[in-house]
């Protein structure tokens, strides 16, 4: 028994004087973790087919699988559009609203149509890219956070989020439906959604949101969508991965056939891409439903490492698989940051800032919003040509909107500029386009490149990630060979660096089978500490003078804090965390806990620095008025799952009581 146990008062003898603070009445019960019984697991609702919709940063996608038949994963339908070298099995993360904010487009149907406006009519347009990223960066996200288009309008971001989810629902049900000759029925699909794992409850909570509002799944059936983490996502697919289905970088130390490893390294990536694109017709990936090839070295308590890196962010985890049936159990929280391909993007942005000026940058993207799309397309198709021994430089085509409107804004050419500026590796080349020489290039991957491998070798130090028998690379950003050969040179052989095809849709193929079995991850992490503000016995000595309230004669501390869960703690599937609260009078309708959070473990007080209120737990007590003399709601949070939830009963009558936990600030 812990000491916080020991000074636990008896709450029937003493009933806690929350009550006419306005605060409930807290009762704490031992024990306080429960394993979750057979019985208070919900039947699951049959499904017909899971849709999976991997919402990137910078491309998204969908893909199925018949419950009936979990072994085929088809992935959707090819995109009209798509740019020149760029592999698109995914459709850009682009919207475009008309003038009076009406959703017209996404994907490649957005973008060239916004290109293809008149300047002056496309100024009125709202265009909106890479907008993923915010729900990462804004602190207190609420229903009302806004984000900006291209043309400098601001508009809700749950409108964006729940427009581009309606669009992805109607495109895959339209498929569907064609698929099996008849109206699909949305009823009949549970949905899957990915997010970053790092991601916050407030983040994944809004995309919660947005998918209620726009008509995914609707807020009286909320076990039909289903929130997966990018990474654990990524693991699940890898499992079942067959040797054909992959490259594997390690064994490359040294060269072989006489080729360099470098060369080795691209002759094994181009022999990949080849086999991709003789599959990427069919659409249909067969998954085995034996464990892949890879998977069968691996022994129980094998740990390995998980790189998921995107266009907007990075995210690591670390998994260690349990044998006989192969579940996954987290050993360290999720972690990584906002060190996704995106960062090149705004370094080429800086460069171009350099060069020009920064005031005539932001003009040319206000004033000539197309224009700049264009170019930051030019330079996405050459930013894949950039690798470790490339020797010739790198063309960039400057849209012509940008030399005319530069000589206009400057009065003198980009030529000029070019020559004058202090950046003397980007020259101008007589084709009218910049030419990068390939140090150049490689200069702008360098940042994000640090920031992954810096925090590689942070994880690789902690003594949780000591023997990783191998590391999955996945993930968008994966595919490039600068961001493959620096992850190679850290870990100088110490786990196998595995890559599997067509890396941009193992989140989504891995999503689809979360979806189908949410139960293969068994343990994960708390990423953060959770607890209420309790009232607590006064013990002198123990207890903070300032902390005492003295309540009808009892002497009680405030502000204590009561942990549910600590961070990195490991929590079991279904396993909850149980409290009783009472009412603090008897018509109370609703009783409204705050829950706080922090990032350490170990915390006494709620009025701690570091400790911050996050979320609101409400329970609505109304029609569950009883003669009983004290009122006693149970309260059941699960953490095991990728979401929080609430479950709580009034334990004289037996009833439900609706219980649900808030993490978007109001």
């Amino acid at each position: 028994m812990s000491d916080t146990d020991k000074i636990l008062p008896d709450p029937m003898a003493n009933p806690s004087p929350a009550k006419s603070i306005g605060d409930p009445g807290i009762t704490p019960l031992s024990p306080t973790h429960i394993q979750n019984e057979s019985d208070q697991v919900p039947d699951r609702p049959s499904f017909v087919v899971v849709v999976a919709i991997d919402f990137g940063t910078t491309s998204s996608g969908y893909a199925y699988a018949f419950t009936k038949e979990p072994e085929c994963i088809h992935t959707m339908r090819r995109w009209e559009g798509g740019d020149p070298g760029v592999s698109n099995q995914k459709t850009p993360t682009t919207i475009l609203l008309t003038p009076d904010r009406k959703f017209h487009s996404f994907g490649y149907a957005a973008r060239d149509f916004y290109h293809d406006l008149d300047p002056q009519e496309s100024k009125h347009w709202l265009y909106l890219e890479k907008f993923k990223m915010k729900l990462h960066t804004t602190a207190n996200l609420s229903i009302d956070t806004e984000l900006q288009a291209a043309n400098g309008k601001r508009v809700k971001a749950l409108d964006i989020f729940a427009y581009a989810l309606a669009f992805f629902r109607e495109q895959a049900l339209k498929e569907l439906s064609d698929q099996t000759g008849g109206d699909f029925d949305n009823n009949d699909v549970r949905w899957v959604i990915t997010v970053p794992a790092i991601w916050k409850m407030p983040a994944k909570q809004f995309m919660r949101e947005a998918a209620y509002k726009s008509g995914l799944v609707s807020r009286e059936n909320p076990e039909q969508l289903i929130i997966a983490l990018e990474p654990e996502a990524a693991s699940i697919y890898c499992r079942k991965l067959r040797l054909h289905q992959m490259v594997d970088l390690s064994g490359q130390k040294s060269a072989q056939n006489g080729l360099s490893p470098t060369e080795n390294l691209g002759t094994t990536m181009a022999q990949a891409k080849e086999s991709v694109r003789k599959n990427r017709q069919s659409r249909t990936f067969l998954v085995e439903n034996v464990i892949g090839e890879l998977w069968s070295e691996l022994q129980e308590g094998d740990r390995y490492v998980v790189v998921d890196c995107g266009g907007g962010t990075v995210d690591l985890t670390v998994h260690q698989i349990r044998l006989p049936e192969g579940h996954l159990k987290e050993l360290y929280k999720a972690s990584g940051g906002p060190y996704g391909s995106i960062g090149i993007d705004y370094e080429f942005e800086k460069l171009l800032c350099r060069i020009f000026g920064q005031d005539f940058i932001d003009q040319f993207k206000v004033k000539r919003p197309a224009a700049w799309v264009d170019l930051m397309i030019a330079f996405e198709s050459r930013k894949r040509a950039a690798a470790p021994d490339r020797t010739n430089p790198l063309n960039i085509n400057l849209p012509f909107s940008f030399i005319d409107y530069y000589k206009k804004y400057r009065g003198h050419s980009v030529e000029h500029a070019l020559r004058k500026s202090s950046v003397d590796f980007v020259k101008w080349s007589s084709q009218g386009m910049l030419r990068m020489s390939p140090d150049a290039m490689n200069s702008l991957f360098k940042p994000t490149i640090d920031h992954i491998i810096q925090h590689l070798q942070e994880l690789f130090s902690k003594p949780e990630v000591s023997d990783i028998k191998f590391l999955f690379l996945v993930g968008g950003f994966a595919e490039s060979p600068l961001l493959q050969a620096a992850v190679q040179e850290m870990l100088e052989g110490r786990s196998r660096i595995i890559i599997p095809h067509d890396v941009g849709l193992t989140i989504l193929k891995g999503a689809v089978l979360f979806g189908l079995d949410p139960s293969v991850i068994k343990v994960r992490r708390s990423p953060l500490t959770y607890g209420v503000g309790v009232l607590n016995r006064f013990v002198e000595g123990k207890h903070p003078a300032e902390k005492l309230l003295v309540k009808e004669g009892t002497r009680w501390c405030t502000d204590v804090f009561d942990t549910f869960i600590s961070t990195d703690q490991s929590v079991a599937l279904g396993e909850a965390v149980k409290r009783s609260y009472t009412p603090a009078k008897p018509n109370q309708q609703v009783i409204v806990i705050h829950v706080y959070c922090a990032e350490k473990e170990g915390v006494a007080f709620i009025s701690e620095p570091g400790v911050r209120k996050c979320g609101t737990l409400k329970l609505d007590v109304s029609g569950t008025e009883s003669s009983a003399p004290r009122r006693e709601i149970q309260t059941l949070l699960q953490f095991g799952d990728t979401e929080i939830r609430a479950m709580a009963v009034d334990v004289s009558t037996g009833r439900t009581v609706r219980a649900s936990i808030d993490f978007l600030s109001h």
